[in-house]
């Protein structure tokens, strides 16, 4: 008991800023440690923007602030309650810089994935035979990603491989593809 009497205004603030910094370098490495517990802390926030005021980086770094600031208004000869405010409004100030550039990075990610309804409108090639009333393969370029499908024929006709082919619809697991007429010839290209 007798080391926390012995404590002065200054200590209390750098211990408190050291846990923040631990904290803050474990979410870093590991992420938002409320996420990795199954957890969510953040309330309300935007949906599809996962980076709030309570991510466990931003309240580390809430912490961190207030202890450094605190413990700069106690070097400045400044009593607890005026030292707690400093900390408090770095904190504040701090953690909402973290957290306005966390969800700008977050927004700025895009998804490589191409959906489903990409497919529809866009030319292919049938890469396995689509027998008659059965399935076989297609393949299509959507920017950089090939992106192969199991496809059926509109009209349940034979498609040979190597015909081209437009995408009409999607049907549950399977792309629906039409040939233009005269053109399910085989030819590759």
């Amino acid at each position: 008991m007798d080391f926390f009497a012995n404590l002065n205004l200054l200590a209390v603030f750098l211990i408190i800023g050291g846990i923040g910094f631990v904290f803050l370098l474990i979410s870093l490495v590991l992420g938002d440690i409320f996420e990795m517990f199954g957890g969510s802390a953040d309330i309300g926030g935007d949906s599809g923007v996962d980076f709030g005021f309570l991510d466990s980086r931003v309240l580390a770094v809430f912490i961190t602030a207030f202890g450094g600031f605190g413990a700069i208004g106690a070097q400045m000869g400044f009593g607890a309650i005026v030292c707690s405010l400093i900390g408090l409004l770095g904190g504040i100030i701090f953690g909402g810089v973290v957290s306005l550039f966390g969800r700008f990075l977050i927004g700025q990610q895009a998804s490589s994935s191409v959906t489903d309804s990409d497919l529809v409108g866009r030319t292919a090639q049938v890469t396995v035979a689509i027998k008659s009333g059965e399935v076989g393969q297609i393949s299509a370029r959507i920017g950089d990603e090939r992106v192969d499908r199991v496809a059926r024929s509109s009209d349940g006709e034979e498609i040979k491989v190597g015909t081209m082919v437009t995408v009409a619809a999607i049907a549950g697991d399977a792309v629906i593809v039409e040939t233009e007429r005269g053109y399910n010839s085989g030819n590759t290209i």
